[in-house]
């Protein structure tokens, strides 16, 4: 049998190595609530300001595109515009080749 000696060696062997086994358990307990606490900071800074960010960008591309369509619109004007100069001019010089044979 064991007798009282026996039994303190052995609690002293198990809590010498039950002490090592809380000591990390609390430092990964630590560990964890920090990483939680950096991940809850990574959201919010996600949510207000890159988020947020983005949808001004978003916008401001609207307008752009908008901008754009006007003066695609504008241009295509300006093309059938250079087109009927071009028939006018045309037509100006064949008239005036008649009026030169007439004359």
């Amino acid at each position: 049998m064991l007798d009282q000696k026996d039994l303190e060696m052995i609690a002293e062997i198990v809590g010498k190595t039950v002490e090592p086994m809380r000591t990390d358990a609390q430092e990964l307990k630590t560990d964890v609530e920090g990483l939680k606490t950096d991940a809850h900071e990574l959201k919010l800074t996600l949510e207000n300001e890159t988020n947020r960010n983005i949808r001004i960008t978003a916008e401001g591309h609207l307008g752009l595109s908008r901008k754009l369509d006007e003066a695609l619109k504008i241009e295509n004007e300006k093309e059938m515009m250079s087109v009927r100069v071009n028939f006018l001019e045309g037509d100006i010089r064949r008239l005036k080749d008649k009026i030169a044979t007439i004359a």
